[in-house]
């Protein structure tokens, strides 16, 4: 795996694909995949239904210098892939610690994408924390599967809100010491 310097955030290559920042050009195809219902319903800040504008605010905040995450895409077309797959960032947090999130296009589902995304991304360590934290909806057991797979340990039990249900969801919270 290759990590080269692009405005201040890598590119995370993969034999399968890139982690790369996100570009003006992505905004028609992560609307199209986080507009879908199974996508935001696992993710605690996608609405559902999407908003007129909501995927150019993501855009313009990812690209902003001054940003508290970084996001990337999960670029495929080095391996004659989708050019969006699905995203992940990583979320500075105090203490040398950071927090993963992220989605995979219903498409490219039960494909080991996820698992080699959040893999590449630690094992790049891009913000050169000691701690990344995850979290899952409960209902979410294949991105649980994701994360122990890839070295997090379960840390407990907790709640987060989720924009799509409008609700409360219980979730389970993991940790990785890097």
């Amino acid at each position: 795996m290759d990590v080269k310097e692009l405005a201040m955030q890598p590119t995370i290559e993969t034999e399968r694909f890139d982690l790369r920042p996100l570009r003006v050009s992505d905004k028609g195809l992560i609307e199209m995949y986080s507009s879908d219902k199974r996508v935001a319903h696992m993710t605690t800040s996608i609405p559902h239904p999407l908003p007129p504008g909501t995927t150019d605010a993501f855009v313009a905040r990812a690209m902003k210098d001054d940003r508290a995450e970084d996001i990337w895409v999960m670029d495929g077309t080095k391996a004659d892939g989708a050019e969006v797959m699905g995203v992940i960032s990583l979320q500075r947090m105090d203490r040398n610690q950071s927090e993963v999130g992220y989605w995979v296009a219903p498409a490219f589902w039960n494909t080991g994408l996820a698992r080699d995304a959040v893999e590449a991304l630690v094992n790049a360590n891009p913000m050169g924390h000691a701690t990344m934290f995850a979290s899952v909806f409960q209902d979410n057991a294949a991105s649980a599967r994701v994360l122990t797979h890839c070295g997090f340990e379960y840390l407990g039990d907790a709640e987060s809100f989720c924009v799509a249900r409008d609700t409360t969801v219980p979730t389970w919270t993991y940790t990785h010491k890097l």
